[in-house]
């Protein structure tokens, strides 16, 4: 991070070293799933294991996700100026003027555990409520992200139109939002038990001799249920109140 005597002008870059335990788990898992791949091909192979499909699959997937952290770490920043902030993502950036900027808030990571990843984040919310990640602005690369954004919070006020206080109709909008995402993500926690138990159900019309469909139980089933409990969820999941703002 970089900062100029008024203490406004900063830049939010990966400080600290990559995280190479995490993208050392996804390269075992990416070349055992192509090994598994090519090995499929083989004719002299075992006809007893998941399709060569599945294997080839996973590992384009562990390889567009190894792309994706590497993006992350080595592009993604957020530079906080006068006019604004803005944000570079993986591949793109976007701007906001101070008054475009409703809130800056330090939430906890979903799935952050300090060691594979941050364990809190921080977000941009807009004056419609939505939420933007602020890369880097976190406790992986700052020893108290809360600390930094009340400073930050405080050296932005003389450029606002807006005082830094809660606005009802925004709120709730917050709200809606972090409900929507609670939804959908329980949605997903369900649809890898149903991936689990449709591998327990292809695996058992294997052992019976009955005709097996895999792409049908392990593509077609957990997809269909994770589009439709995340409608479900996602709209009649009630909402319990946001994230307090992290400004003092």
């Amino acid at each position: 991070m970089g900062g100029d005597a008024g203490g406004i002008e900063r830049v939010y870059r990966r400080r600290r070293g990559l995280p190479w335990l995490q993208f050392g788990l996804l390269g075992v898992i990416c070349a055992n799933a192509f090994f598994q791949a090519v090995n499929f091909e083989d004719p002299n192979a075992r006809l007893d294991g998941p399709p060569a499909w599945l294997p080839l699959t996973a590992g384009l997937l562990v390889t567009a996700t190894i792309a994706r952290v590497g993006l992350e770490q080595l592009r993604a920043h957020t530079r906080v100026t006068a006019a604004g902030i803005t944000v570079q993502g993986r591949l793109r950036s976007r701007s906001w003027a101070w008054h475009e900027v409703y809130d800056i808030r330090v939430e906890p990571a979903p799935r952050g555990n300090g060691r594979l990843g941050p364990g809190w984040l921080t977000y941009l919310y807009d004056n419609e409520g939505r939420r933007h990640l602020l890369w880097h602005l976190d406790d992986r690369q700052l020893t108290d992200p809360y600390a930094e954004v009340s400073e930050l919070c405080l050296s932005a006020a003389p450029y606002r139109s807006l005082i830094w206080e809660p606005r009802p109709a925004v709120e709730e909008r917050i709200r809606r939002g972090v409900a929507r995402r609670r939804g959908w993500t329980w949605a997903l926690y369900i649809s890898l038990a149903v991936l689990l138990a449709m591998f327990v159900v292809d695996f058992w019309t294997i052992v019976d001799g009955r005709p097996d469909h895999p792409f049908l139980l392990l593509v077609c089933v957990p997809l269909a249920s994770f589009a439709l409990l995340g409608t479900l969820l996602s709209r009649f999941w009630q909402p319990r109140g946001g994230y307090p703002p992290a400004q003092p």
